[in-house]
């Protein structure tokens, strides 16, 4: 298991990869080296065709049907994934690479280019950074983040920017990264880095509204056999299949597909916060029953999330302030420990087919007073209800005026959130949902986790065919009223008993300010109110002593701004990063 990272420079290529970690190999005599990284990944190459060479991550879901499009003579029968997606790409240019599905990111020695290659969904990451300009220029990539910034020719620092950003949703959602100069490939991008500096950015694949107005039967008809086939084709042959299980409709029929159609055993991972903490151990239950799968429980309990909350935001190369990391890896190591490379899981219902989110959304659509895109992604910043509104406050004088002229975070979603290839609004959202949430947090965050373990983490709801058909489904039936992702129940209500299909959605409910008050108290107050978060100058301090006493309005929200800033102190912390 390991990562890659790759240089682009007249400068001693081979030395550069090297001082980023990797053990390089030159592609030919010129100015491009790759070379493979230690840690947690599923890199492997170099590949060659031609003149053409390639370092990847790469775990393609439809790898035969590729084949049979280079045909016998254009890929080997025994090549790997990595080696067959470059052949794609060699053959047929980007046609080649919005072929394929699955999981990848991807470095292309072509002439003297360096082409970076990230899959549809962003399901892993991708991060490159440019040294000099002109003749002069050097660029390094990897999949990794701490080898860029092992990389001795790039003089980096705090990003101020991706901080307000990270504050206001939880993740960062677009190119920036923590770490000044760094940037991130965006899902469904083919970037050609070039010698004199410069970079050229070619969308292979974006998701886009097709008018189809067929009856809702064909639409769940047909979007119940692309269900099948994505999950089908998640399932690793000969071996058990893990599946994470919440008892919501998403993660459900997954687990019922998975039971359906493996020929090898299902078994499913609920979480547990202890008896005093709400749960929903009673749909999980009932669907591991119904499926008959195996199932286990596993209990989290608050000194475990303490112990082990700095090596998990460690393993992320951009943070993300959800709860659920811990149990996230807990999880992965109980998959792990059970003998297993695979484990499914739900994400992707939501930002797909329409979940909780939109409606508030609508619902502002037909009362705003002011018209136009800035105002629709002011209203979806504030429905986030992270720390965005507190940033006055909470950032330190100097930090705010250093903020003054950046531009604000809104332009991360206007892309987005205007009328180009969604025309209605709830598309709109869920093109947001799936272009921010979906690729910076929810899939780079389970693919990190799962990956430290060994596990290949797969979400069937994220399938490119299941992505593409969602946004032919007219909106009215994907949010029928008050009734959300009512085509995608539709579509399953066979599958799963109708207490789960039917019920409304009320996600994993986290004891935060339980932890915080508890085993987290001591390890919050010495990193938000110790020598070293005070030396960064990031926040003020009578904000965060006010916010730790759960000083307040009415209906406090410290808990989760508390979590946002703990973690971001912990991740600055764990890459060194100062002032």
């Amino acid at each position: 298991m390991s990562r890659w990272c790759a240089s682009l420079t007249a400068d001693d290529p081979v030395g550069q990869v090297a001082a980023m970690g990797g053990r390089p190999v030159r592609t030919r005599e010129g100015r491009h080296a790759l070379g493979l990284l230690d840690g947690p990944g599923a890199a492997t190459g170099p590949y060659r065709v031609g003149d053409v060479y390639a370092i990847g991550e790469v775990t393609l879901h439809n790898a035969h049907e590729l084949r049979s499009r280079l045909g016998a003579d254009g890929a080997p029968g025994d090549c790997s994934d990595g080696e067959l997606l470059l052949r794609a790409y060699v053959r047929f240019g980007a046609a080649g690479l919005a072929a394929a599905d699955g999981m990848f990111a991807l470095a292309i020695a072509e002439r003297d280019e360096l082409v970076l290659v990230r899959d549809h969904m962003g399901a892993r990451t991708l991060f490159h950074a440019r040294a000099g300009t002109g003749e002069g220029a050097a660029w390094a990539a990897s999949t990794s983040l701490r080898a860029l910034q092992r990389w001795p020719a790039l003089d980096t620092g705090l990003h101020l920017p991706a901080v307000r950003s990270f504050l206001t949703f939880a993740y960062l959602p677009g190119r920036e990264t923590l770490l000044r100069g760094i940037h991130e490939v965006l899902p469904g991008r083919c970037v050609r880095l070039k010698p004199d500096g410069t970079s050229v950015e070619e969308t292979y694949w974006e998701p886009a509204e097709v008018a189809d107005e067929r009856p809702a039967a064909e639409h769940a008809h047909e979007l119940r056999e692309l269900l099948e086939s994505a999950t089908a084709r998640r399932l690793p042959a000969a071996e058990p299949v893990g599946v994470l299980l919440s008892g919501g409709v998403d993660s459900s029929l997954v687990t019922a597909l998975a039971a359906k159609l493996h020929d090898q055993a299902v078994r499913s991972y609920s979480i547990s916060f202890g008896d005093d903490a709400p749960n929903e151990l009673a749909y999980s239950g009932l669907v591991a029953t119904h499926c008959h799968t195996e199932h286990q429980v596993l209990t989290v309990p608050g000194a475990a999330v303490a112990a082990r909350l700095p090596e998990t935001v460690a393993l992320l190369d951009s943070p993300v302030g959800d709860p659920l990391t811990v149990p996230n890896l807990m999880l992965a190591e109980a998959v792990a420990a059970d003998g297993m490379s695979v484990v499914l899981n739900g994400e992707g219902g939501d930002p797909v087919f329409g979940g909780p989110k939109n409606l508030p959304m609508l619902i502002h659509e037909l009362h705003r007073d002011e018209a136009g895109v800035d105002s629709r992604a002011r209203a979806y910043v504030d429905s986030y209800r992270k720390c965005h509104g507190d940033l006055p406050v909470l950032l330190t004088p100097g930090v705010l005026a250093e903020l003054a002229d950046a531009p604000p975070v809104t332009d991360l979603l206007t892309p987005y959130l205007a009328q180009g290839q969604m025309i209605s609004l709830l598309n709109q959202l869920l093109h947001t949902n799936l272009r921010t949430k979906g690729a910076h947090h929810i899939l780079t965050k389970v693919e990190r986790i799962t990956a430290s373990q060994g596990l290949e983490g797969r979400a069937p709801l994220f399938d490119r065919a299941v992505v593409d058909h969602a946004f032919r489904v007219p909106p009215r039936l994907k949010l029928a009223g008050t009734s959300e992702k009512w085509i995608l129940k539709e579509a399953v209500r066979d599958l799963l008993p109708a207490t789960i299909v039917d019920r409304p959605k009320s996600g994993m409910r986290v004891p935060v300010q339980q932890w915080l008050d508890g085993p987290l108290r001591e390890l919050g107050h010495d990193l938000l109110l110790g020598g070293s978060a005070r030396a960064r100058g990031l926040f003020r301090q009578d904000t965060i002593r006010s916010w730790l006493r759960r000083e307040g309005t009415l209906l406090p929200r410290q808990g989760g701004k508390l979590w946002l800033v703990l973690t971001l102190e912990l991740w600055l912390r764990s890459f060194e990063v100062g002032a």
